[in-house]
């Protein structure tokens, strides 16, 4: 099962300057239960691949690894890049955007996904 992950131009910019700085050989994204509303994004550099891990092409060039535990949670993300100026500090963040995602907490970092 491909999940059909799409990346923004900013978001694979902006991943592929971390993968040049951290010299790494692609992105992984998974999940891990955390958070107050069960679930959180965990996305990184890696170098090496894991047992676990699907390769997903996605038309930016970048190598994204994703682990297949996630799949389903996965499918339909959206991933974009946002910088923002908030009192004074510049903030720079991937965002995800999941329609498997059934509420997010309050401050963002969690989210809830009903299972079938």
């Amino acid at each position: 099962m491909n999940p059909n992950i799409t990346v923004t131009e900013a978001a694979a910019a902006y991943i592929k300057k971390m993968l040049e700085k951290n010299q790494g050989i692609g992105f992984r994204l998974s999940v891990k239960k955390t958070g107050c509303s069960g679930y959180s994004y965990l996305p990184e550099i890696i170098e090496k691949i894991n047992e676990t891990d699907m390769h997903v092409e996605i038309s930016n060039g970048i190598k994204i690894f994703v682990d297949i535990t996630w799949l389903q949670i996965l499918q339909g993300l959206h991933i974009d890049y946002l910088e923002e100026k908030k009192s004074g500090l510049k903030q720079k963040r991937l965002v995800f955007s999941n329609p498997n995602e059934s509420s997010r907490c309050g401050c963002g970092e969690s989210f809830h996904v009903e299972r079938e």
